[in-house]
């Protein structure tokens, strides 16, 4: 029989959380890094480069890869053997791992989760409760794997109860547009299939936090159905040219995993679940001779690279740009803000709608200003403010043509696409619409000088700041005109795709 002890478990539970946060999967970096090599689209490769100086910096600086540093997945084996010398339970346990790891002063994590879904949405100020799957197996150790999602990703998961005739590669095609960038490719998807819908959505999570092994699995063959399925999707879905951030390109998945699971005769579910460019996740074993050990980390597995986009930058001074100024702007042109950057999210925009609707001053001057969708984490010593990576834009999208036609605001930065009614309200008002890379939050954290809070105070990292950058990075995704990179970028790079395999073909 296996002991156990709380302080290990919990302890395990904490250091874990704390170094994924930090530090990508080594897997992922080298894969990350041959996508960045065969990228041939230049705003693609820019992303994919921001990605891996950003991985490098958090890992030098020990600071978190991008500003959500998720809810919490637990995956627990208990060995049959194993007995637990405790006052707590497992979930308590794994829980109080969680909630040290979240309030600990070594490395400030943001705290995301809220409780009463559907009410008050109140932060629980420590990132609990975690998600934990329990199997009993047989054995004597605890094996565990943990991973911190993402919102932005976990938003992008989809469940689907099919014919036990529909053709699954079908309907993940159909998905993958439809999920657009806000899970910031280039990442993995799970897919599960088979069980019932719960069971279909747990192995695709599960899936998900495998390491990727793609390249070697089409070196040796698929030897069963699953491995047919993975080689076929991760070749359709990158022929899709979705690309980094969707802006069109070579490499919208690093790798497709993909389980299954005997189901009802008449039923096909399946689950999909992306893992994002802040792939996080490990895996320890305890065997009762202490707490878990961390991996052991070398600066030389991290590419050491530059970005080449900034001799071609155009260099932007917020407080002075004028609207003329704006209008040459182009989809995909490469962009360094300095100057004073409002910021604002989910619940700011909310309020700020609330009190357009009262008739009541806003706290905020948004005539000629540009507002960053981000929730930062806080700052420590020697820092401005913490990671601080967009947030999907999308949300925003219900407040923005109000915020765009009555307070003048005159641009936006977040990641992924916008909707139709917003595009037609950033052309009628001859507004822009930025991104900034998801994925790159420490990367962009450099770039802020100062940062005090205008309003909402009471909202946490979902406050109104004024930042002071100085050469921001970010791209033009939607330009004065409305014209699109979200869907100009793929069309292009999927007809570039398809050309390039038929000539390959035919020759």
């Amino acid at each position: 029989m296996t002991v156990i002890h709380q302080n290990d478990l919990i302890d395990s539970i904490t250091d874990a959380l704390q170094f994924i946060a930090c530090y990508h999967p080594k897997d992922f970096i080298d894969s990350l890094y041959q996508a960045y090599q065969k990228e041939e689209n230049p705003v693609a490769r820019d992303a994919l480069a921001q990605i891996l100086i950003n991985s490098r910096l958090a890992a030098i600086g020990k600071r978190p890869m991008c500003q959500d540093t998720g809810m919490v997945t637990v995956f627990v084996e208990i060995g049959m053997g194993v007995h637990f010398d405790s006052q707590m339970t497992l979930d308590e346990m794994i829980n109080e791992g969680v909630r040290r790891a979240y309030t600990s002063s070594a490395d400030i994590l943001r705290k995301s989760v809220v409780s009463d879904p559907d009410g008050a949405r109140k932060n629980t100020g420590d990132n609990t409760p975690a998600v934990i799957h329990h199997h009993m197996v047989s054995g004597d150790k605890l094996r565990i794997r943990i991973a911190a999602k993402g919102g932005g990703s976990e938003a992008k998961a989809r469940l689907a109860m099919l014919n036990p005739s529909d053709n699954i590669v079908d309907w993940v095609l159909e998905q993958l547009p439809k999920m657009g960038a806000g899970w910031c490719p280039p990442g993995i998807i799970g897919i599960g299939i088979g069980g019932n819908p719960e069971k279909a959505m747990e192995m695709a999570k599960s899936l998900a936090m495998e390491s990727i092994d793609i390249h070697s699995l089409k070196a040796r063959g698929a030897k069963n159905r699953d491995e047919e399925l993975r080689l076929e999707l991760y070749e359709k879905i990158n022929q899709l040219g979705i690309g980094a951030q969707g802006l069109g390109g070579l490499s919208t998945v690093l790798d497709v995993k993909v389980g299954s699971y005997p189901t009802h005769a008449a039923n096909k579910p399946v689950g999909l679940v992306p893992n994002c460019a802040a792939t996080r996740h490990i895996e320890f074993t305890l065997e009762g001779n202490g707490p878990a050990d961390m991996p052991e980390i070398n600066l030389s597995d991290w590419p050491e690279i530059t970005r080449l986009s900034d001799d071609k930058a155009k260099r932007v001074n917020l407080d002075t740009v004028t609207e003329s100024e704006i209008a040459e702007w182009q989809p995909g042109d490469t962009l360094l803000l300095s100057g004073k950057l409002l910021t604002g999210r989910d619940a700011a925009h909310k309020r700020l709608i609330d009190l357009l609707d009262q008739g009541k001053p806003l706290p905020v001057d948004f005539k000629d200003r540009f507002i960053y969708y981000v929730g930062p984490v806080d700052p420590m010593a020697g820092e401005v403010m913490g990671p601080a990576g967009p947030t999907t834009a999308t949300r925003m999208d219900k407040f923005t043509p109000r915020l765009l036609t009555e307070t003048g605001l005159r641009g936006m930065i977040g990641k992924a696409e916008r909707g139709a009614e917003t595009i037609k309200a950033i052309r009628d008002n001859k507004a822009i619409y930025l991104i900034a890379v998801g994925g790159a939050a420490y990367l962009i954290s450099k770039a802020i000088k100062a940062a005090k809070i205008l309003a909402f105070e009471d909202l946490g990292m979902e406050a109104i700041y004024e930042f002071e950058v100085k050469d921001m990075p970010v791209t033009v995704a939607v330009d004065t005109k409305g014209n699109n990179i979200h869907k100009t970028g793929p069309e292009t790079w999927h007809k570039h795709i398809l050309e390039a395999h038929c000539a390959s073909c035919h020759g």
